[in-house]
């Protein structure tokens, strides 16, 4: 009868933790169960768990990536300067931005796995030169239509209507013209990674080079290239984070990105005790983004001091983890 107690809350606790938080909120904060408000939750949701997902291929093949909120406001200020200040059109301006998250994964890759470098040290080096780079063209400031250049030039360039369709559309269906298109952006990448991860050849070889990567290199598999493409993925999904939130805005803000590491690598995280998987994997992320943006909504229309946030997240992220670990130890019998 223990047993089969552990195993369920190992399985089903958090589950079980979201849906209660859920109904705390709803009786503490007024319009929290509310279409208005799930609108807010899926929007602030959608971008962390782009990046979180991200994350999550990078620690399926045991590594780590810190740079993914640097990649996605350079991103954002990319996109902006590529609209605004150089003129070109959408499809110019994302694909520079898919380019530029790609590249920066391949190098991350490339010093980790050539280079020798551990990778939170090569990913946080990374973080702190692109957070210097993207400050250089403009002098450190955002970037909008009709801004000041420094030359003392006007920019003349705006961002596209198509441009801002990928942030601000919102459709027709579910909750009354409240789903936003990022949002459907999130969910069509959360299912591809989680089918890539979970039902192919490459998704498998992935989580054995996690596990044991030398063990994995003595059966053949090629575990450089699949740790370089696992950084290359994060990359990307981070630049689209950037591309959605410049969307948003119509703008590009310096300091708009300031806690997507934080949120995303949270909610990559918190994906470890979700159905007690103790992985990383897509559904346990989606649904770590889902709790995270449910607990920061709950506390904004709670009036709660903005400074209290990130200490509730990490403690929720701790008993989460140690809660998962450690009755995942008890279950297996090395725990104390």
């Amino acid at each position: 009868m223990n047993d089969r107690l552990l195993d369920f809350a190992i399985r089903y606790g958090f589950l079980i933790l979201l849906i209660g938080l859920i109904v705390y909120f709803s009786l503490a904060a007024p319009g929290f169960f509310g279409p208005l408000s799930a609108a807010f939750v899926l929007q602030s949701v959608a971008i962390t768990g782009i990046l979180a997902l991200g994350v999550t291929c990078t620690l399926v093949v045991g590594g780590f990536d810190l740079s993914i909120g640097a990649v996605a406001t350079s991103a954002l200020m990319l996109s902006a300067y590529s609209m605004v200040i150089l003129e070109h059109p959408t499809p110019v301006a994302v694909m520079l931005c898919l380019g530029m998250g790609a590249l920066v994964g391949f190098i991350n890759g490339v010093l980790i796995v050539k280079f020798r470098v551990p990778d939170l040290l090569a990913t946080l080096g990374m973080m702190f030169l692109l957070i210097g780079l993207q400050r250089i063209p403009t002098q450190g400031n955002s970037i909008a239509a009709g801004m000041m250049l420094p030359d003392g030039s006007v920019a003349e360039g705006t961002f596209s209507a198509a441009f801002l369709w990928l942030g601000r559309h919102r459709f027709d269906v579910v909750i009354d013209r409240l789903l936003p298109m990022p949002v459907v952006i999130f969910v069509a990448i959360a299912v591809l990674i989680w089918l890539f991860l979970g039902f192919t050849r490459h998704g498998r070889l992935m989580y054995a080079i996690g596990s044991n990567a030398r063990a994995a290199a003595l059966v053949g598999t090629p575990v450089n290239r699949y740790k370089i493409a696992a950084y290359m993925i994060s990359g990307v999904t981070a630049s689209i984070g950037g591309i959605l939130l410049a969307a948003r805005l119509g703008r590009g803000d310096i300091a708009s990105g300031n806690n997507l590491l934080l949120d995303s690598v949270a909610a990559a995280l918190i994906g470890f005790a979700v159905l007690g998987v103790a992985r990383p994997n897509a559904f346990g992320t989606a649904i770590g983004a889902l709790f995270v943006g449910i607990l920061l909504q709950g506390m904004t229309m709670m009036n709660a001091p903005y400074y209290t946030q990130d200490f509730v997240k990490g403690a929720v992220l701790v008993a989460a983890l140690v809660f998962t670990f450690y009755l995942s130890s008890r279950r297996t019998g090395t725990g104390h």
